[in-house]
């Protein structure tokens, strides 16, 4: 890859060759992101302090604010930093529920989330469930991951006073879907329940004019759009109630404690602003890209599923997104063969504790779970090439064909093995 980050690698002999698709897990920092935060790093202050140093320091959290208040569409008030999109999502399920809770009155006020969820998300809600003793109702999802608007519309028709929060993510991290977030937003909205989406990976790839969306909350990340880790920020509706998660200090409207990374925050709102100017080039870019990849997979192997709407389509499926599920070989197997091959990419199911997990994503879509295990996802970012994808391209048959040999020995392995003989083994 051509990019001077894939050549930063000290000691990697194979950095300058590798292709790195998976920005949907992180993306290399903008330079002038890094620039942003190299001098905010070089000022000393609490940013919480009185004196001229502090002062200084807090100079560049509100500046930054104001910042990404502007290129949102939004109100300064409304960026609430905290460590990241996890952090931000925790706090618009939890505070947004325990707030509208208390407003209701009722033990056990229902929580309408979509099964295909981000983790940062779909975990909070079941703890919410578990713990906190949620109505937790989950709104399923069609082939291509888009949700059943219809159902959330017909619940919150009947249940708008028992409900406490509508969370949907704005664009799926794994087979790129993008949800009507804006016709949920409006019809909870209408109807006096908090809409929260965490439009994390939306970002910079589609449109976002929050000016225009009626939602309570809406979640983002700095170091999915060429910002630092360890910074995002959770925009609330000045107007919505939220109880803090964690406690402490106070700085952010007493919805969030801790002390002002003040550098990352300055790097954010650079990060920010370049992905709200550049979005519709970058949108371009990324779907000439996304066509090619998706066009080269089905033509080198035949029988490969893309996953989720049809690429190419900007207001279904993001443009950096191609999910693949290749039969007979397993996506793990894939992953590690394409990395020795030189080219970073990501499994299409979740690993726990070690032992690969079917993706809840491709479940609640339908896909059987031995296709959910065969799957992968490459995810172009702004530093993608058409000669990555060729890259890419010519790696796959091969890869393709030793995963599924090493599939097929290891089944027959498994049928060879003692206590498998005969019929009616067990």
């Amino acid at each position: 890859m051509s990019t001077p980050e894939s050549t930063d690698v000290v000691g990697d002999p194979l950095a300058s060759r590798r292709v790195f698709l998976d920005h949907a897990a992180t993306t290399p920092m903008l330079q002038q992101a890094r620039e942003a935060w190299i001098a905010a790093s070089a000022i000393t202050g609490n940013p919480s302090s009185l004196h001229a140093a502090g002062r200084s320091t807090r100079r560049i959290v509100e500046e930054a604010r104001e910042s990404i208040a502007d290129d949102l569409g939004t109100r300064p008030s409304a960026v609430i930093f905290t460590s990241g999109g996890t952090e931000a999502d925790n706090l618009a399920v939890k505070g947004l529920f325990w707030a509208r809770r208390a407003r209701l009155g009722i033990a056990a006020p229902a929580v309408i989330a979509s099964a295909i969820e981000h983790h940062a998300v779909m975990d909070p809600v079941e703890w919410l469930g578990k713990h906190e003793g949620a109505d937790v109702v989950w709104a399923a999802v069609d082939t291509t991951g888009r949700v059943n608007v219809d159902f959330i519309a017909d619940f919150i028709d009947r249940h708008a006073s028992k409900t406490a929060l509508v969370t949907v993510m704005w664009a799926n991290n794994e087979v790129g879907t993008v949800q009507p977030v804006h016709a949920i937003a409006r019809m909870c909205k209408d109807a006096g329940v908090p809409f929260h989406t965490d439009a994390v990976q939306a970002l910079g790839q589609l449109p976002m004019d929050l000016s225009q969306l009626p939602a309570a909350a809406v979640t983002i990340s700095g170091h999915k759009i060429g910002g630092p880790f360890g910074v995002g920020a959770l925009i609330v509706d000045p107007h919505e109630s939220i109880v803090p998660v964690s406690h402490g200090g106070g700085q952010e409207r007493d919805v969030r404690s801790g002390t002002f990374d003040a550098p990352a925050i300055a790097a954010f709102a650079v990060a920010v602003q370049h992905a709200v100017a550049q979005q519709r080039v970058h949108a371009e870019h990324l779907a000439a890209l996304q066509t090619m990849l998706a066009e080269g997979i089905r033509e080198v192997v035949p029988d490969a599923i893309i996953n989720g709407p049809d690429p190419g389509n900007a207001t279904t499926r993001l443009p950096g997104n191609v999910h693949v599920s290749i039969p007979g070989a397993e996506g793990d197997a894939l992953l590690m063969l394409l990395d020795a091959a030189g080219v970073d990419c990501s499994t299409g199911s979740a690993c726990t504790a070690g032992i690969p997990e079917p993706s809840h994503v491709l479940v609640a879509m339908g896909v059987d779970e031995r296709t959910s295990r065969s799957s992968l996802r490459f995810s172009l970012g702004r530093d993608s090439t058409s000669a990555d994808v060729r890259a890419v391209i010519d790696a796959l048959p091969p890869a393709v064909e030793r995963a599924r040999r090493a599939g097929s020995v290891s089944s027959q392995r498994v049928l060879d093995s003692p206590g498998r003989a005969g019929s009616g083994a067990r």
